[in-house]
């Protein structure tokens, strides 16, 4: 059987023996994959340090019968982020950015534009002068769009009226997180979990899906924001992310935290 080669995110990884990990990728050839590194518990393992939480490796494996479990026999780290070990809010994003990797997608179902958006956000977080709320922000909307959930902030999901025409001023202007879109007054009334949202809030929204990291969201705005790809994103995954709780907490703080002595620490992914 010939080995697969690809770069990969550590996104998730748990104790299999005493001297063996399952590590879970996600990987820019493949999408997510779960893999079984014998040995990679040991001192002098030949993995060393590789799969430790958001290192990007280059791997080589073997792919298994489906169901089973790839083996990862090499693994050469490419790049760490030390800048999210010195901000406590940072290092909370990254943790949440692979949750949503883990979780919110299939394996061997490659994304490599999620995969290059998911670096480049790592990249970001906790390297001033980047924003959090829109580094993390713009990363959900990518998450959201790659697998096929893009939120529609055009035209009412419910009727297909053009929001845009209006530039969102009529009352009962909202967003539906079941539906995955905007919903305007006349069909407000029958989607119960609407969520009001400011004209100033649907603005930056669609800023946002541009993708820029320069995007200037008004303080004002941002926990309308959250509270909207909150739901969305739990919408999606059938949950709240265990992370979730601890991004939004970040955001109320003013997403930035640099003290790193606090004695408590959120649950990692898995």
């Amino acid at each position: 059987m010939a080995a697969e080669h690809a770069i990969a995110l550590v996104v998730r990884g748990s104790d299999w023996s005493e001297t063996s990990r399952i590590v879970t990728l996600y990987t820019r050839e493949f999408g997510k994959i779960r893999g079984l590194a014998k040995g990679g518990r040991r001192l002098r393992s030949s993995f060393e340090t590789a799969f430790d939480l958001l290192n990007v490796c280059q791997i080589l494996f073997l792919r298994k019968a489906q169901g089973g479990l790839d083996l990862l026999t090499e693994a050469r780290v490419e790049e760490r982020f030390p800048a999210l070990r010195s901000d406590l809010s940072a290092l909370y994003a990254g943790y949440y950015v692979a949750e949503l990797l883990a979780d919110g997608s299939q394996d061997y179902d490659p994304h490599p534009i999620l995969f290059d958006v998911a670096l480049g956000t790592l990249r970001r977080l906790g390297t001033p002068p980047a924003d959090l709320f829109v580094t993390l922000a713009a990363f959900e909307l990518v998450w959201l769009r790659e697998l096929g959930y893009s939120p529609r902030l055009d035209a009412c999901v419910g009727c297909d009226q053009d929001l845009t025409a209006s530039d969102g001023r009529e009352p009962g202007f909202g967003f539906s997180p079941t539906l995955g879109g905007m919903v305007c007054r006349s069909c407000a009334a029958s989607h119960r979990d609407r969520w009001p949202l400011s004209v100033l809030a649907w603005r930056s929204l669609r800023e946002l899906t541009t993708g820029h990291s320069a995007v200037a969201v008004p303080t004002g705005v941002r926990n309308e924001i959250r509270q909207l790809l909150s739901h969305a994103v739990s919408a999606v995954l059938g949950r709240r992310p265990r992370l979730l709780k601890y991004v939004e907490a970040g955001s109320e703080a003013g997403g930035s935290a640099t003290n790193t002595h606090r004695r408590w620490q959120p649950p990692k992914p898995g």
